[in-house]
Protein backbone atom coordinates (compact mmCIF):
# COMPACT_ATOMS: atom_id res chain seq x y z
CA UNK A 1 0.00 0.00 0.00
CA UNK A 2 1.53 3.73 -1.02
CA UNK A 3 1.32 6.34 1.62
CA UNK A 4 -1.17 8.69 0.46
CA UNK A 5 1.02 11.74 0.88
CA UNK A 6 3.04 11.78 -2.84
CA UNK A 7 6.33 13.55 -0.97
CA UNK A 8 5.96 10.73 1.42
CA UNK A 9 5.32 8.51 -1.17
CA UNK A 10 8.33 9.98 -3.22
CA UNK A 11 11.01 9.40 -0.12
CA UNK A 12 9.95 6.01 0.41
CA UNK A 13 9.97 5.19 -3.30
CA UNK A 14 13.86 6.70 -3.62
CA UNK A 15 14.90 4.69 -0.06
CA UNK A 16 14.28 1.53 -1.91
CA UNK A 17 15.79 2.13 -5.12
CA UNK A 18 19.12 3.12 -3.13
CA UNK A 19 18.45 0.28 -0.26
CA UNK A 20 20.63 -2.75 -0.51
CA UNK A 21 19.12 -5.93 -2.96
CA UNK A 22 19.21 -7.91 0.28
CA UNK A 23 17.42 -5.35 2.19
CA UNK A 24 15.04 -3.92 -0.22
CA UNK A 25 11.96 -6.45 0.60
CA UNK A 26 12.30 -6.28 4.03
CA UNK A 27 11.86 -1.85 3.86
CA UNK A 28 8.84 -2.75 1.46
CA UNK A 29 7.22 -4.61 3.60
CA UNK A 30 7.57 -2.23 6.28
CA UNK A 31 6.56 0.86 4.47
CA UNK A 32 3.73 -1.11 3.36
CA UNK A 33 2.34 -2.16 7.01
CA UNK A 34 3.10 1.33 8.26
CA UNK A 35 1.03 3.35 5.43
CA UNK A 36 -1.82 0.92 5.92
CA UNK A 37 -1.49 1.63 9.35
CA UNK A 38 -1.26 5.79 8.71
CA UNK A 39 -4.34 5.72 6.60
CA UNK A 40 -6.72 3.47 9.09
CA UNK A 41 -5.68 6.09 12.28
CA UNK A 42 -6.46 8.71 9.60
CA UNK A 43 -9.83 7.79 9.15
CA UNK A 44 -10.67 8.71 12.81
CA UNK A 45 -10.27 12.17 11.68
CA UNK A 46 -13.31 12.16 9.87
CA UNK A 47 -15.39 12.17 12.60
CA UNK A 48 -17.32 14.80 13.19
CA UNK A 49 -15.93 17.05 16.49
CA UNK A 50 -18.93 16.56 18.37
CA UNK A 51 -18.74 13.03 17.94
CA UNK A 52 -15.09 12.70 18.55
CA UNK A 53 -15.43 14.02 21.55
CA UNK A 54 -18.09 12.21 23.22
CA UNK A 55 -15.53 9.10 22.26
CA UNK A 56 -12.90 11.01 24.11
CA UNK A 57 -14.53 11.03 26.91
CA UNK A 58 -15.96 7.34 27.15
CA UNK A 59 -12.36 6.54 25.98
CA UNK A 60 -10.97 8.40 29.45
CA UNK A 61 -13.28 5.93 31.14
CA UNK A 62 -11.83 3.65 30.16
CA UNK A 63 -8.00 4.06 30.73
CA UNK A 64 -6.65 3.17 33.99
CA UNK A 65 -6.83 5.91 36.40
CA UNK A 66 -3.14 7.32 36.24
CA UNK A 67 -3.24 7.46 32.29
CA UNK A 68 -6.90 8.96 32.55
CA UNK A 69 -5.55 11.82 34.24
CA UNK A 70 -2.70 12.24 32.02
CA UNK A 71 -4.67 12.18 29.39
CA UNK A 72 -7.31 14.77 30.45
CA UNK A 73 -4.70 16.70 31.34
CA UNK A 74 -3.34 16.87 27.92
CA UNK A 75 -7.12 17.33 26.38
CA UNK A 76 -8.93 16.05 23.81
CA UNK A 77 -6.82 18.78 21.44
CA UNK A 78 -3.80 16.69 21.79
CA UNK A 79 -4.99 13.58 21.91
CA UNK A 80 -7.13 13.77 19.28
CA UNK A 81 -4.59 12.13 17.48
CA UNK A 82 -2.82 9.76 19.42
CA UNK A 83 -2.98 6.55 17.89
CA UNK A 84 -4.83 4.19 21.14
CA UNK A 85 -7.56 7.20 20.51
CA UNK A 86 -7.42 7.01 17.03
CA UNK A 87 -7.61 3.14 16.92
CA UNK A 88 -10.50 3.96 19.62
CA UNK A 89 -12.50 5.71 17.44
CA UNK A 90 -12.11 3.13 14.31
CA UNK A 91 -13.87 0.32 16.33
CA UNK A 92 -16.35 2.26 17.76
CA UNK A 93 -17.24 2.99 14.58
CA UNK A 94 -17.18 -0.21 13.68
CA UNK A 95 -13.74 -0.64 11.83
CA UNK A 96 -11.34 -2.98 13.99
CA UNK A 97 -7.75 -2.16 12.70
CA UNK A 98 -7.19 -6.38 12.54
CA UNK A 99 -9.83 -6.76 10.21
CA UNK A 100 -9.17 -3.62 7.96
CA UNK A 101 -5.29 -4.60 7.89
CA UNK A 102 -6.12 -8.13 6.69
CA UNK A 103 -8.09 -6.24 4.00
CA UNK A 104 -5.68 -3.49 2.62
CA UNK A 105 -2.55 -6.13 3.27
CA UNK A 106 -1.36 -9.08 1.30
CA UNK A 107 -1.81 -12.41 3.00
CA UNK A 108 1.73 -12.33 3.90
CA UNK A 109 2.12 -8.67 4.90
CA UNK A 110 -1.03 -9.45 7.31
CA UNK A 111 1.13 -12.57 8.89
CA UNK A 112 4.11 -10.71 9.39
CA UNK A 113 1.99 -6.84 10.88
CA UNK A 114 0.22 -9.69 13.37
CA UNK A 115 3.44 -11.37 14.24
CA UNK A 116 4.99 -7.27 14.89
CA UNK A 117 6.68 -8.39 18.50
CA UNK A 118 5.39 -11.28 19.15
CA UNK A 119 8.85 -13.58 20.61
CA UNK A 120 9.17 -17.03 18.88
CA UNK A 121 9.18 -19.82 20.58
CA UNK A 122 12.47 -22.21 19.60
Amino acid sequence: MKHPIKKIQKNQDDFLKNCPDNMKEFHARMFRIGNASYRYHKQANSLSVKMAKKYFHEWLEGLPDSITADMRAKGFEACKTMLPFTRYVNERCDAGMDDWMKEHLSEEDFKVWLNQGKETKD
